[in-house]
């Protein structure tokens, strides 16, 4: 049996995890975001030496807080709100949680292209505020799916997933863009890879399934933006940090751009006073892309599994850090 360690879970966990974890180690449970919890987040940081949570900031400023830490298990994908050349530099384990929320991801990014292109939202409430009295003219009208070109900017696990949506059920074709070349066995032949560029200037549809990182952040701006078809579709559920909203509501007003369907965006929850929120041409969702039961009970147990090992002195298939 290893030696009982200190637990912070700093994002709510199912009954019987917190309990697994429980049984083997100290817990203290606290989630930053609550105001009248952070104080017993804070007070329990510099014992900590396995964090498990998701959705809240660790920057160095907060780990300095934290000198006992030894691991920090995501329930994420992304890890974009983590350190990690300050947890590099400390020898501290970054664990995430890839591939169990893979296919529901792509779910939720091809939910957003149907929704966008039949404008499902517009007129979903024109039904509920009694606003259907006549069959719907063209200026209501939405645009065909199937047969389109999907463009997709990184071809990981989602995004391919989303590319087989696209081609093995809509018949679309599919370009992407991505530092390498993916062999998927089931789109021989239905999926291009191009330079960025290229992809943009040839999709109808536009999606992002790309890490955040320094090299990605602000990706889409005026220049891209302005490179896209006129009427394309532009589809978000990766991270709000890739896209200059700035460009992308100027490109909504004023360039060529039809609509947007996004999941994600630069501030969250999306601030009130933001022109994305009641555009008229947005789709917007609050960041559900992995947000069903099944999906978010197995993100829980692979980050649980991922902290108990860590803190057993393996390393998990999920460690992301430190690098071997």
């Amino acid at each position: 049996m290893s030696q009982r360690k200190n637990v912070l879970v700093f994002r709510a966990l199912p009954p019987d995890l917190l309990e697994r974890i429980a049984q083997r180690h100290t817990v203290t449970v606290a989630d930053p975001r609550r105001a009248e919890e952070l104080p017993r987040f804070l007070a329990a940081l510099p014992t900590a030496q396995g964090l498990i949570g998701s959705s809240f900031k660790l920057d160095a400023a907060a780990l300095e807080r934290a000198p006992a830490l030894e691991v920090i298990s995501s329930i994420s994908v992304g890890v974009d709100n983590y350190d990690l050349p300050y947890l590099e530099q400390r020898g501290v384990m970054l664990c995430h949680t890839p591939g169990v929320l893979t296919e529901t991801t792509a779910d939720t990014l091809f939910a957003l292209i149907l929704c966008a292109s039949r404008r499902l939202v517009e007129v979903a409430n024109l039904v509920r505020e009694g606003r259907w009295v006549r069959n719907i003219g063209e200026d209501l009208f939405g645009w065909d799916v199937h047969g389109k070109t999907l463009g997709i900017l990184g071809f990981g696990r989602i995004g391919q997933a989303l590319a087989r949506r696209a081609a093995l059920g809509f018949n679309m074709r599919v370009l992407y863009h991505d530092p390498h070349a993916v062999q998927v066995a089931e789109l021989a032949g239905q999926a291009t890879q191009l330079p960025m560029d290229d992809v943009l200037r040839r999709a109808d549809i536009v999606a992002l399934t790309l890490p955040l990182t320094d090299a990605t952040r602000g990706l889409m701006g005026a220049r891209e933006f302005g490179l896209m078809k006129p009427g394309a579709l532009f589809v978000n559920g990766a991270r709000g940090g890739l896209v200059q909203e700035d460009a992308l509501l100027h490109a909504l007003d004023h360039g060529s751009l039809r609509a947007a369907a996004l999941d994600v965006f630069a501030t969250e929850p999306l601030p009130q006073d933001s022109p994305l929120r009641t555009h008229p041409r947005v789709t917007p969702l609050p960041h559900i892309g992995s947000a069903t039961h099944e999906t978010r009970r197995a993100m829980a147990e692979l980050a649980t599994d991922n902290l108990l090992m860590a803190l057993d002195g393996q390393r998990p298939a999920c460690a992301l850090l430190p690098r071997r």
